[in-house]
């Protein structure tokens, strides 16, 4: 007999059941959409981030934002090529240098002293520590020499390894030049001897490094602080010019501008010193005095010697007159060997970079033809102009090879050397 079939009731899920059931689905999608979302937003956030790092150098970011929230005329700073430096922390600089420890101390500059620095990796660099003052003067020479330095580029001009700016603190990392500056070797503060092949390859990239920027470079600059101790050395003695901080960009049509006087005395060109007149062909005479410097192995002043000689261009031009250059020369260069036709050649180019006005200078690259003796001597030099220091009590005091500070009113008569114009005396 067959089993009866068991009645089953069908339940039917209630409205609010299904309302419920529906809301939670609702809820799930949500859910996975915004996860979904979320891991897309990620993965796009860290393909960014991972190029940003490896295309844009947290220099760029840094520098961008420190100087970005420094108010107008910071921008046009970031108009340097960035990207060729790099950022440092202000405490891996302090370690790096050894907290700055005196020992570590290489030189010090018209804005700070340069340090001794060596990096985690082994790396060593030259740290210059610029001084802040109430004009901020240090944050305008700051802001200029890491402008200048990230806008060119040749091999003879020292590289800007990176920067910091941490507060007050404002330093430039440069590449470290194993020989140091050219015045230790000059006057003295050295064992090094230079023989006249070394000498001439310094005097020569010196000149190519004015010429590049002078008219190679796609911006006209004036270093106005052309001098032994602003002329880096390499391991194979090829020059380097630094210390940007007082250079200037030149209008292409200008034939000079009219500024206050900043820069070293001794190496200064008289129009630029007397009447504020400042072109590239007061880089030019300051090249003419470094190249006596080198050929002589002394400084442009020197006050410990007879009246007739302190005053290096001077003397020179004297011996000059009386055809006893050869007297100039390091007496050590004589004896290891040297033509002296090949000196003479380029004292007169010095000559020539130390005419009394500044259109009778030939330009750089000129200058790099004669000495290179691809062209003959531009005619003959006539006599220089001097400076004459009129003598003071307080003379002793004074340094003649001292930086002015930056934009500087002019020197007041009661507390400074005067000087004015006057031809070579026979």
């Amino acid at each position: 007999m067959a089993r009866p079939l068991l009645d089953l009731e069908v339940i039917s899920p209630s409205p609010s059941k299904l309302n419920i059931l529906s809301s939670t689905s609702k809820h799930s999608s949500s859910a996975l959409f915004f996860f979904l979302g979320a891991m897309v937003l990620l993965i796009v956030l860290l393909v960014l981030i991972f190029w940003i790092k490896k295309f844009i150098k947290t220099a760029d970011l840094k520098l961008l934002i420190s100087w970005k929230m420094r108010g107008p005329g910071i921008n046009s700073v970031l108009s340097g090529n960035l990207h060729t430096i790099s950022y440092f922390d202000f405490q891996t600089l302090k370690k790096a240098t050894k907290n700055f420890h005196p020992s570590n101390l290489l030189g010090r500059g018209g804005f700070g002293p340069v340090f001794l620095g060596k990096l985690g990796d082994g790396k060593l660099i030259a740290v210059k520590q610029l001084s802040l003052d109430k004009s901020q003067q240090g944050e305008s020479e700051f802001l200029s020499e890491v402008k200048m330095i990230t806008s060119i580029q040749h091999k003879n001009l020292v590289r800007l390894v990176g920067c910091c700016s941490d507060g007050a603190q404002r330093l430039l990392v440069y590449e470290y030049m194993k020989n140091r500056s050219l015045d230790l070797i000059l006057y003295g503060k050295s064992d090094v001897f230079l023989n006249w092949n070394t000498r001439f390859q310094i005097i020569l990239g010196i000149a190519r490094g004015l010429q590049y920027l002078h008219e190679d470079s796609h911006i006209r600059i004036v270093h106005r602080d052309i001098k032994a101790s602003n002329i880096l050395l390499d391991e194979k003695f090829q020059p380097r010019i630094g210390d940007f901080g007082l250079a200037r960009f030149f209008p292409e049509d200008q034939a000079y501008l009219s500024t206050t006087f900043a820069g070293t005395l001794g190496y200064t060109a008289p129009e630029y010193a007397i009447r504020g007149e400042l072109s590239e062909k007061a880089d030019i005479y300051s090249f003419g005095v470094l190249v006596l410097e080198i050929i002589s192995c002394r400084k442009n002043t020197d006050l410990t010697l007879s009246s007739e000689a302190q005053y290096l261009p001077e003397y020179a031009w004297k011996l000059y007159e009386k055809s006893k250059l050869i007297d100039l020369v390091d007496p050590r260069m004589l004896e290891a060997g040297v033509l002296e036709k090949d000196i003479v050649q380029v004292l007169n180019v010095a000559f020539l970079c130390l005419q009394p006005h500044a259109n009778l200078r030939p330009p750089m690259s000129e200058i790099v033809a004669m000495l290179t003796c691809k062209v003959e001597m531009a005619g003959t030099p006539v006599r220089p102009a001097f400076l004459d220091r009129k003598r003071r009590n307080n003379e002793k005091k004074l340094s003649w090879d001292a930086k002015s500070e930056v934009f500087p009113s002019p020197p007041q008569p009661s507390n400074s050397t005067s000087f004015a114009l006057k031809p070579a005396s026979k």
